[in-house]
């Protein structure tokens, strides 16, 4: 049996064990701490909004032997004062900027072209409005809480009220951390990223389920028997569901 297997099965068995119960404390300043840095990160940096929410243009610049400096000093010649130069693959530059107009838009188009050596036809054009991003965010905060409704009913029929209030604390608490990381490493947000968020959602509440359903478990006929307590009974859930929340965590 792998090192792995055999820990496992000694989490399960009760053999090791941690006392997350008992230190619950601990983890809830932990918690509170890293929130806490999370929330300074969105309401003091802010999030680095990619152009499908704040608008722009976008131009893709292929098979260029230029370097990113030296797109983003033709950039600044053509007349754009703060463009956002990033190499996006082998040989291709993305350059973004403010919104253009399609004549503005054409003549610096040109102008990359001839500064970077390559063909106007062959560099990418892309004029966003930010009333799309603006869609596809709202679609996904009215699913998003479709969704909290839905699961919140569904927990406290299976559960009971107070475990469905713990479980939407839990997935609000993993929105907030993923969100301040965002904000603090400076990642750009796009419709990716908003699609990424909701599937970490639904891995949270994966987890959750599964670490509840094993202490409903242990804990079904607590009162019928000496041999544990009620903090005991769910300590030894949370052992046995540990390397689980691991893997599902990563």
């Amino acid at each position: 049996m792998s090192t792995l297997g055999s820990l496992t099965h000694r989490l399960y068995s009760g053999e090791v064990s941690y006392d997350f119960v008992g230190r619950r404390r601990r983890w809830y300043a932990a918690s509170v701490a890293i929130v806490i840095i999370a929330l300074v990160g969105l309401f003091g940096r802010g999030l680095n909004l990619g152009i499908e929410f704040r608008g722009g243009s976008e131009f893709r610049v292929p098979g260029t032997t230029a370097s990113v400096e030296d797109a983003r000093t033709a950039a600044q010649a053509a007349g754009i004062a703060d463009p956002i130069v990033t190499e996006v693959g082998q040989g291709t530059l993305r350059i973004q900027t403010p919104a253009l107009t399609p004549k503005e838009s054409a003549a610096f188009t040109e102008k990359l072209a001839a500064d970077l050596g390559v063909a106007v036809a062959d560099i990418g054009v892309q004029l966003v409005g930010p009333s799309w991003g603006a869609e596809i965010t709202e679609r996904a905060l009215q699913g998003l809480v479709a969704f909290l409704v839905l699961v919140a009913i569904f927990l406290s029929f299976y559960f009971e009220w107070r475990l469905a209030i713990a479980a939407l604390v839990a997935l609000l608490h993993d929105l907030v951390i993923t969100i301040g990381i965002y904000a603090l490493t400076g990642f750009e947000v796009t419709p990716a990223t908003v699609i990424g968020v909701l599937t970490i959602l639904g891995f949270s509440l994966y987890d959750t389920v599964v670490v509840f359903d094993k202490v409903k478990e242990n804990t079904r006929n607590i009162t019928s028997g000496n041999r544990a307590t009620y903090s005991e009974a769910a300590n030894l859930a949370l052992n046995q569901t540990l390397v689980r929340s691991i893997n599902t965590s990563v």
